[in-house]
């Protein structure tokens, strides 16, 4: 029966240090708030910059798998390019080495042993969420709680393996481990891979390693394993992507998979001349070190290889035969869910799929102005295609934004949310519009009807100050710049004038006999759905007024 509690309480001590160390995550990136959103956004080709960034990132969120899976969303989506992602990919790995000097506090003294303080930290924060409305407070109190939950949990599982410190079951398996260095790689690795967190792998490590039942080369060997297997999670993010995302995660791989091979050669030679530092016990704090050594000389080595790496998962990721699609945005969105584990991120790709989609809806509408001008029955079958893609791509977006409304998000951050909703609804909106007149142009080419030079001209300066409405309303999404929404409220101002004017003067040229009642009609209706497409865009340039103001 003993067995089976200390069983439990290990089981436990893991939940509860996964769930701190998930909430801890969780207040910091809402303590980062609006910071974390526009990191990226100032990256340049500077290896340098990514670099910094990707460990600031990754330090925040405490987790390198998060932090990839981001950037191969941002890869595939155009946002950024492999080398700027071989930058942050880097960064990354040193990031994630914060989580090892967490754990391995508790062997910095006795005040910092986790049940010294951790009860501390969750009843602060407890009073907080209690007694305390402003969302700052309620941030503290989720980062403050996390850590408290988070060492208890190390506690639990420390005090489940003492009374097995000496038993021979963990002696035996870790002399088998450190004698065979593949075979501790692949422990590393599939564990990892298995908990998709080497933050939380090394983690588990360090506990067992606190209670002096881990030898030295089976902990190095095991942490290489972990820095291989924590790829795994981008690979999978990167199944159904375009070819350069997949790139991206490769490039992943090929970096950790060079660091580990480079370090378990020279740690092999170093165990080889020296047996009795190989079988002796390794302490957490030691586990840190070499975590952090591991993953700053790694950098250090392959950054000026950069573009070498990215060249070699052009080798790996071979060329499709098919050619990809003329334009690129017409591809739907690439929304992994994995990224929901950091919401932060996962609002800010979907803000960046949203304006894709509204630059899709504006290609949809030069479109189809152009069949109606010139005619075309190839251009009609292409807008079809791209109403049928507009209506895919709603519900992916609509879908994916609901998840992250259920996620741990500020009261701003769920007010974009909620306006990033409305703002696919008007984009879909515009598309159906778009989707209105391609009909009608489809029917002007079967019966054989024109419009006069005068219905055209007027046609074709309405549809000028749409295109420019709509434009200026993704920019405004995109920038969140007052001007830009400004611009819009002018233009649909114009337009509104401008259809009215043109209306009377269609009408003049129907009593006059100048224009047959079925052309007439069609360029009416024309007309109708081209100033409900400036409506939208007005909307969609109206939510991201709320935002600003």
């Amino acid at each position: 029966m003993e067995h089976i509690e200390m069983l439990f309480r290990f089981i436990g001590g893991l939940g509860m240090f996964l769930y701190g160390m998930n909430v801890m995550a969780d207040g910091l990136q809402k303590s980062a708030g609006g910071r974390m959103r526009h990191m990226l956004e100032i990256l340049t080709k500077n290896r340098l910059l990514g670099i910094l960034l990707g460990a600031g990132v990754t330090a925040v969120i405490q987790s390198s798998s998060a932090t990839t899976v981001m950037v191969v969303g941002f890869v595939n989506a155009g946002l950024m390019n492999l080398t700027q992602a071989a930058g942050i990919i880097m960064g990354a790995n040193i990031g994630t080495t914060i989580t090892a000097w967490v754990v391995s506090m508790s062997e910095w003294g006795s005040v910092l042993k986790p049940e010294f303080f951790a009860p501390l930290l969750i009843g602060i924060g407890a009073f907080l969420i209690l007694f305390s409305k402003r969302e700052k407070a309620q941030e503290l109190s989720e980062i403050l709680i996390g850590f408290g939950i988070l060492f208890i949990g190390l506690s639990f599982m420390s005090g489940a393996i003492t009374p097995y410190r000496d038993a021979p079951i963990f002696s035996e398996a870790f002399r088998i481990l450190g004698g065979n260095p593949i075979l501790g790689i692949l422990t590393g690795l599939i564990v990892t891979a298995v908990i998709q967190s080497s933050s939380a792998s090394v983690g588990i490590l360090q506990t067992l390693a606190a209670n002096g039942v881990v030898t030295w080369n089976s902990a190095i060997y095991i942490t290489l394993g972990q820095n291989i297997g924590t790829c795994v999670t981008a690979l999978l993010s990167s199944l159904g992507a375009h070819r350069t995302a997949k790139r991206a995660a490769v490039i992943h791989l090929l970096f950790n998979v060079v660091g580990a091979f480079l370090f378990g050669v020279v740690m092999f030679g170093i165990f080889f001349l020296n047996r009795k530092l190989a079988v002796s016990s390794i302490n957490s704090v030691q586990i840190s070190i070499f975590h952090t050594i591991f993953n700053v000389t790694n950098t250090i080595l392959l950054f000026p290889f950069a573009e070498w790496l990215v060249k070699m998962s052009g080798i790996f990721v071979k060329e499709t035969e098919e050619p990809e699609e003329e334009e690129d945005t017409f591809q739907l969105p690439h929304l992994d869910e994995r990224i929901l584990e950091t919401p932060s991120f996962a609002l800010e790709h979907a803000a960046k799929e949203v304006v894709r989609m509204g630059e899709m809806a504006w290609h949809h509408g030069r479109l189809v102005f152009e069949a109606v001008r010139t005619g075309s029955q190839k251009r009609v079958d292409k807008a079809y295609k791209i109403e049928e893609t507009m209506n895919k791509y709603e519900r992916q977006m609509t879908e994916f934004l609901a998840k992250i409304s259920k996620t741990s998000l500020t009261d701003q951050q769920r007010q974009v949310v909620g306006n990033l909703l409305y703002t696919v609804g008007d984009i879909e909106r515009i598309s159906d519009h778009c989707d209105n007149i391609a009909e009608m142009a489809e029917q002007m080419i079967q019966e054989r009807l024109t419009f006069s030079l005068e219905a055209l001209e007027g046609l074709e300066e309405i549809e000028g100050l749409t295109l420019d409405a709509v434009k200026a309303s993704i920019l405004a999404r995109q920038t969140e710049k007052m001007a830009y929404v400004q611009q819009t409220i002018q233009i649909e101002d114009e337009v509104d004038e401008l259809e009215e004017e043109l209306r009377e003067k269609h009408i003049e040229r129907l009593t006059r006999n100048q224009c047959s009642a079925e052309r007439g009609v069609i360029y009416l209706d024309i007309l109708s759905n081209i100033e409900r497409i400036s409506d939208h865009a007005d909307n969609i340039a109206g939510y991201v007024a709320d935002e600003i103001q």
